[in-house]
C-alpha cells in the first residue's frame, strides 16, 4: 500500500512579488493624489521584502493597501507581509518596512499538526524544519486536510508542495 504525503510551508514567489513592485510603482505614476510627493516602493537590502515611503503615515498605508490589492489580483495572500513595523518619521517622509514572513515558525507548526490531528486523525503530521510533512495511505484524506488548512484562518501565509 502506497503512503502519500505532501509539505505544508509558508513561503513566497519570488517573481510574483518582483511583479507586484513592478505594478506598484507604476500605479504609484498614475495617481494623481501622489504626484509631487516622495511616494515610492523599493526593495529591501536583502530582497526580503519592500520599503514602502510617503510624505505621510497615510499615504503609506496607502501604499500597503495597494501592494495588498495587487496581491490579491495575482492570487497571492497580503498575509506575506509582516506589517508589524512601526512608520517612521522624518524630514517631510514617513517609511516603513514591510519584509515578508518566510518559513514557519515552531508554534505555527504546532497549530497546523494540532488542527490537523483533531480534524483527520489518519493524516499523520511531522515537523522537518520550517515545514510540516503531512501523508497518509489516502490521497482523498490529504486532500480534506488541503481543504481544512485553506478554510483554516492562520495569520501566516500557506503553501503545499512536495505533493506525492
Amino acid at each position: 500500500m502506497a503512503d502519500f504525503s505532501f509539505d505544508i510551508e509558508s513561503t513566497y514567489d519570488k517573481a510574483e512579488m518582483n511583479n507586484v513592485e513592478q505594478l506598484v510603482t507604476r500605479e504609484i505614476a498614475n495617481r494623481y493624489d501622489f504626484k509631487g510627493t516622495p511616494a515610492a516602493i523599493e526593495w529591501l537590502e536583502d530582497k526580503k521584502g519592500f520599503k514602502v515611503i510617503g510624505s505621510n503615515e497615510w499615504q503609506v498605508n496607502t501604499l500597503i493597501d495597494m501592494i495588498g490589492r495587487q496581491l490579491a489580483k495575482r492570487d497571492m495572500t497580503s498575509k506575506v507581509l509582516d506589517t508589524s513595523g512601526k512608520i517612521t518619521e522624518a524630514n517631510l517622509r514617513a517609511w516603513r518596512d514591510v519584509p515578508f514572513r518566510h518559513g514557519l515558525t515552531q508554534d505555527d507548526a504546532k497549530k497546523i499538526t494540532k488542527l490537523l490531528k483533531e480534524s483527520h486523525p489518519k493524516v499523520r503530521t511531522q515537523i522537518q524544519g520550517d515545514s510540516v510533512r503531512a501523508s497518509s495511505a489516502s490521497k482523498n484524506e490529504l486532500q480534506a486536510a488541503m481543504t481544512t488548512l485553506r478554510a483554516a484562518d492562520f495569520d501566516f501565509p500557506l503553501t503545499f508542495t512536495n505533493y506525492r
